[in-house]
């Protein structure tokens, strides 16, 4: 696990460059993956405004009310799905991979991107993620080559980022959001584009979800501290109450948690009750008071979640649910937080 720590921190902001994958990675994974996706063909992306796919989907007891706004936009990152671990291709994910990209639509896309649809224009780009292994390298050559393997999934990442902002965005202010894997390249897209830089101006707010988020990393941007501040960082890894993993404790700085329930520095306890609805294995069911969020020291706890069956699930690690367990929630505050910029620059 500490490998893991080390590895993450340094990918995060390595200071590599965009061609950092073809100086470290083996020939034949370069002919093997081919060329950089070209994100001009709506192939290339996973959930886009212009076509039908899962991130606009609704639990059926939210489609009666359903609203949508064009006023924002939303550049989701999704998590790791490239978990093979019977016969793993390479390093990195081929975006030619049916199988694997119907897989990522039917579960981050579906369960994780929707639920910012009513804030506003979902666009996730399919990207050459890393393999789940590349968080665990056994030696010292499978490091450089997972540390190949970020480089050129975050170069996927930021190529689609700057082809959304050239050809889509249109002066629109931006949510970012991000889950695990896609994390890990979203607080290095939020230091190169975003960090002291003009476009801050832009962000309503950054969901950076399931990973350490080192305060101390960056210059101009903080944590939010209430339900409705803008151009700020909200994260959260969510653990079973008591539990603290062994490279949390090893970890040099306290991570920011923004408590999913309440959404305010000065209100870390909040009881499931207050939790209005989960998503968990059925989409469309809305399931309330499945689970509590108490902010302990650079993480999230919940006490054990209550719903159907739950007395089977026995591990401690809730990184699955890091949005699910608080769907509703994260739902609402997206739109608070839409509202909130648009009043606050109306006055300005």
């Amino acid at each position: 696990m500490r490998k893991l720590f080390y590895l993450l921190l340094i990918v995060s902001f390595s200071q590599c460059t965009s061609n950092g994958y073809m100086k470290l990675q083996p020939q034949y994974e370069q002919e093997k993956l081919g060329l950089v996706p070209d994100y001009s063909q709506m192939q290339y992306w996973a959930a886009h405004p212009d076509k039908k796919d899962p991130s606009d989907s609704l639990p059926k007891p939210l489609k009666k009310d359903a609203s949508s706004s064009d006023k924002a936009d939303v550049f989701f990152v999704y998590p790791t799905s490239y978990l093979d671990t019977n016969k793993p291709t390479g390093w990195n994910a081929s975006l030619s991979d049916a199988k694997l990209n119907l897989y990522t639509d039917y579960t981050s896309i579906l369960n994780q991107a929707s639920i910012f649809n009513q804030a506003g224009k979902i666009y996730a780009p399919r990207y050459r993620q890393a393999h789940i292994n590349s968080y665990s390298p056994k030696n010292s050559a499978d490091t450089l080559k997972a540390l190949a393997a970020f480089e050129l999934a975050y170069h996927d990442v930021k190529t689609a980022f700057e082809y959304y902002l050239a050809h889509y965005n249109n002066g629109r202010p931006i949510i970012i959001a991000s889950h695990s894997q896609g994390s890990t390249h979203t607080k290095r897209l939020l230091k190169e584009f975003f960090d002291n830089k003009p476009l801050a101006k832009k962000l309503i707010a950054a969901y950076v979800v399931g990973m350490a988020i080192d305060p101390g990393d960056y210059a101009q941007l903080k944590a939010c501290e209430t339900p409705t501040s803008t151009g700020c960082i909200c994260a959260w890894r969510t653990y079973q109450e008591g539990y603290i993993p062994d490279f949390v404790v090893r970890e040099k700085f306290n991570s920011i948690v923004t408590n999913p329930l309440s959404w305010s520095k000065s209100d870390p306890i909040v009881d499931r009750k207050m939790n209005e609805g989960s998503v968990l294995y059925n989409f469309d069911k809305i399931i309330p008071h499945v689970a509590d969020a108490i902010n302990h020291e650079g993480i999230l706890w919940t006490k054990k979640p209550h719903f159907l069956g739950s007395f089977l699930y026995r591990t401690s690690n809730y990184h699955i649910a890091d949005y699910n367990f608080y769907y509703l929630s994260v739902r609402q505050n997206a739109v608070d937080r839409v509202n909130s910029y648009f009043k606050s620059n109306s006055t300005n």
